[in-house]
């Protein structure tokens, strides 16, 4: 029950704007993924932005299992297996960003599509988190049993081959 594994990792791309460059961004992730990507919707209202709410502004992918290994493998590959220490936050889930989505194997650049970076977001646990987070009979979890950054860092050094640039 102490064996930390990847939750989930999210994949997203933030285009800012509906129409032609977010169906590309789609069309990204879903080259990168295999999945079909959903729309992220705007929460707020700019006017400087020319942002209303409800308005698609970007598009993401939420992988678990398997697949969420074979991805984060391959983006620390195109990172050269390099982490910042502050892209950790105080449970061990950690973000990075990745400036080109050609940087991964077998990705090919498209001028009809263009330059797309995307952003990965990755969570962290151990089994026996899911008794905090069910609806019937929710529990609280003991702080022994919650994942921690130096834990995280430890396991990603170990089983990952990452090197946690402080």
């Amino acid at each position: 029950m102490r064996r930390i594994r990847i939750e989930k990792l999210v994949a997203n791309i933030g285009v800012g704007e509906a129409g032609e460059r977010l169906m590309k961004a789609a069309q990204v992730l879903e080259m990168l993924t295999k999945r079909k990507p959903i729309q992220t919707i705007s929460r707020t209202h700019n006017k400087d932005l020319g942002l209303r709410k409800g308005m698609p502004i970007g598009v993401k992918v939420t992988l678990r299992g398997k697949e969420a290994e074979e991805f984060f493998k391959q983006a620390m590959w195109v990172r050269q297996n390099q982490l910042a220490g502050y892209s950790f936050d105080h449970e061990g889930n950690c973000s990075f960003g990745i400036t080109d989505y050609t940087d991964f194997p077998d990705m090919k650049y498209d001028p009809g599509i263009g330059i797309f970076g995307l952003s990965v977001s990755v969570v962290f646990s151990r089994p026996g988190q899911r008794v905090q987070l069910r609806r019937r009979s929710r529990q609280n979890i003991p702080r022994r049993h919650r994942t921690d950054t130096p834990e995280i860092k430890r396991f990603l050094r170990e089983e990952h081959k990452i090197e946690v640039i402080e």
